[in-house]
């Protein structure tokens, strides 16, 4: 019989904890060895930051340049296509616990239609599903399983770069609502060394640390390492929280126009195998939670390694190679309840579910720089190839705990996926006018296994493109325009009559998107504003469809519609702000039976978010930061035959926080903060495809940080 993971949590996580603290220590005393050692003169107050600025360019809450709408750095203004960006400050004020919180105040993204489940990061953009085929990390696809998703941690990124729209024609593979890619903490060039300490709620215990710099007196050799261990329980019972998290970075630049940056992590983490509430009736939830006290652990390996290599031969020619492999080791105990008639005791059953996900990637381009007359050209040029491979085994038990610990795990499927494009975009600028135009081609080959053994072959095409044009008027505002598709190969049988048990390869899900939108940056502060209309047309999406009993696949059409409005700003008063609405309708164009010209279920026609921060900098209160912010969800449907509504719902967020090194220069970098994440305790039922879920209640939790 399999150990059981709870096997290694008390002991490993407290070594774990007690090495982060050990290492906190030392660090602790770097600075007062260079207090010794250099002169007496006392320096003005310098704000250290976290970010690297390496591919994500960012002040404050505003992001001002970055690589992923363009695969070369570009000014955010100028790209012709809708961008959000999650900025190091906001992630460093709001303090998410997960990839889904982070997303929380984004235009258009909807992180919040399984109520609580810190399982997965599974959220929407512009309505589509966007955590199997929209997830990238540093520019490079990340591929997730049935099961066995890869995890972010958000004390070890920088930023997140949401590129709304299809995205196919630079990065293949990808769905109708955009891509989500987060970056990665990189090396800086000067020191920075932070120690974080968190305590919350729910026996909530967490120790951080993030510490870089250069290695050599040249700084050719720049270093980073953050680290994070956490113990933590959660209002479900037998729900824990635990993870390990360890991330080292080297660059080496051995001349100015070298650079070799190598990524890696390692983390280990335990959440609950359930999460969910036994539904009583259709569209009803009930108070009984589904999860056993004793077999309730997703124990999850996560790892990765990769590089990314760039070198400027002259002016005009760039190249660069990006690579990554990584690989997540998934055990999920899990259990729930059914009926056996009316006035008769619930029964429960309990099921075991393994995988394994393994994912190489790699991306080798060109950028060339030239002028053709007047036009001034930035062009890349590229072939990138990617390989994915998933084993899962389930089992499944109506006896015993016991029963299911001592069971087998059988094979339950697998799938191996490669995909070779070859791409090329082009973004030339004249006057104040600048075209982009991009296109790929992909190839992808599939292979997968059934539960017996055998096998089916898949074999993929398609070509990808984008237009997109801008203008900047002698006010600064900037219109544009884009038309772009995107193409995502299926996996697989669907049954276009889900009472059959004859079903059809799924074809390939395929969309296109026309936008139009205007971006404004406001001339001498540090501030934008947005405004994006869309309307994109997918073509035979994969959904489960439980009503004949039993989950099976099927294709569908749907068409998003809508507006988005987005600010941000970071002022010089000390106020910093994100704004955002969206209006969204998504249309069932071609569905289950009596669905065709219905809403898509859980998907709000309004969704609102601002958060503000205010930090004192002078007077009585310096350094005091408030913080205080308002998630909206409006009415949704709870089913696709709109049968019956999700009530509009609304979170209360806030942070407080004080900066001693206002006060008393011997305590510059310390930093006391306490985050409420749903302040007023609202809990409340979201039902999807007419399965419901609960909101998750507040959450309360202090951090002190020294940064240094």
């Amino acid at each position: 019989m399999r150990e059981r993971p709870k096997s290694w949590r008390p002991n490993g996580w407290r070594q774990a904890m007690s090495l982060l603290a050990g290492t906190a220590i030392l660090g602790h005393a770097w600075p007062a060895v260079a207090q010794e050692n250099g002169d007496a003169t006392v320096l003005g107050r310098i704000e250290v930051t976290a970010e690297s600025n390496d591919i994500l360019v960012q002040d404050g809450y505003v992001a001002k340049k970055d690589r992923i709408g363009t695969k070369v750095d570009t000014p955010i203004v100028k790209i012709p296509q809708a961008v959000s960006v999650v900025t190091q400050k906001q992630i460093e004020d709001q303090k998410p616990r997960t990839l889904n919180d982070a997303l929380g105040y984004t235009a258009s993204a909807n992180p919040n239609s399984f109520g609580f489940d810190t399982r997965y990061d599974a959220f929407f953009l512009r309505g589509f599903p966007a955590f199997y085929n929209g997830m990238f990390r540093d520019g490079l696809r990340q591929y997730n399983g049935p099961s066995a998703w890869f995890k972010t941690e958000p004390y070890g990124i920088e930023g997140v770069t949401i590129l709304k729209g299809p995205a196919s024609s630079l990065y293949g593979v990808s769905g109708p609502g955009g891509i989500v890619d987060v970056v990665t903490k990189r090396p800086k060039d000067e020191p920075f060394h932070e120690i974080e300490l968190l305590a919350g709620e729910h026996n909530r215990f967490q120790a951080a640390l993030d510490a870089s710099g250069p290695v050599n007196d040249g700084g050719s050799i720049l270093y980073r390492f953050t680290s994070l261990g956490r113990l933590s329980k959660t209002d479900l019972p037998a729900y824990p929280d635990d993870k390990l998290y360890l991330a080292p970075a080297v660059t080496f630049t051995p001349d100015e126009d070298t650079t070799l940056t190598i990524l890696g992590e390692y983390s280990k983490s335990v959440t609950g195998g359930t999460a969910a509430f036994y539904n009583s009736a259709y569209g009803v939830l009930s108070n009984v939670y589904e999860g056993d006290p004793a077999w309730n652990d997703f124990s999850q390996d996560q790892g990765r390694v990769g590089y990314k290599f760039e070198h400027r031969f002259n002016d005009w020619l760039t190249v660069r190679q990006n690579l990554r492999y990584n690989a997540v080791d998934s055990d999920i105990e899990y259990s729930g309840h059914y009926s056996i008639g009316a006035g008769q005791p619930l029964q429960r059953y309990w099921g075991h579910y393994t995988e394994k996900m393994k994912n190489f990637v790699v991306d080798n381009m060109a950028q060339l720089e030239f002028d053709t007359g007047a036009v001034r050209h930035t062009a890349v040029g590229g072939i990138d190839y990617a390989w994915s491979d998933y084993d899962a085994g389930s089992g499944l038990s109506y006896v015993s705990v016991e029963a299911i610990k001592a069971a087998p795990v059988p094979h339950s499927g697998g799938q191996q996926m490669d995909q070779l494009g070859v791409y090329l975009h082009d973004q030339m600028e004249w006057n104040d006018l600048t075209l982009f135009t991009s296109g790929r081609y992909d190839w992808v080959d599939t292979t997968s296994t059934a539960a017996d053994f055998s096998q089916s072959k898949q074999k993929d095409s398609a070509f990808s493109g984008r237009v997109g044009l801008s203008y900047r008027t002698e006010w600064g505002i900037i219109p544009y325009i884009n038309y772009s598709t995107s193409f995502s190969p299926n996996i697989g049988f669907v049954y276009d009559d889900v009472t059959s048990t004859v079903g059809r390869v799924a074809r390939p899900t395929i969309a296109t998107q026309k936008e139009i939108g205007v971006k404004y940056e406001i001339p001498d502060h540090n501030a934008t504003v947005s405004a994006a209309l869309f309307d994109i047309d997918q073509k035979d999406g994969v959904v489960f469809d439980a009503s004949s009993g039993i989950n099976k696949q099927r294709q569908l059409d749907l068409n998003s519609r809508g507006v988005e409005l987005e600010a941000s700003a970071s002022l010089d008063n000390g106020f910093s702000v994100i704004a955002s609405y969206t209006y969204l309708r998504m249309k069932i164009e071609r569905g289950a039976e009596g669905t065709a010209g219905k809403e898509l279920s859980a998907t709000p026609n309004h969704i609102l978010s601002l958060w503000g921060h205010y930090q004192f900098a002078n007077g009585t209160l310096a350094g005091l930061g408030l913080g205080a912010g308002v998630r909206f969800s409006g009415a949704s449907f709870g089913d696709d035959t709109n049968t019956f509504k999700n009530d509009a719902r609304a979170f209360v967020d806030a942070s407080l926080s004080y900066d001693f090194g206002y006060r008393n220069p011997k305590l510059e970098g310390v930093k006391l903060q306490v985050n409420a994440k749903n302040l007023f305790d609202s809990q409340q039922t979201i039902c999807s495809a007419g399965y419901c879920y609960r909101d998750e209640g507040r959450s309360l939790f202090g951090s002190l940080r020294y940064r240094f």
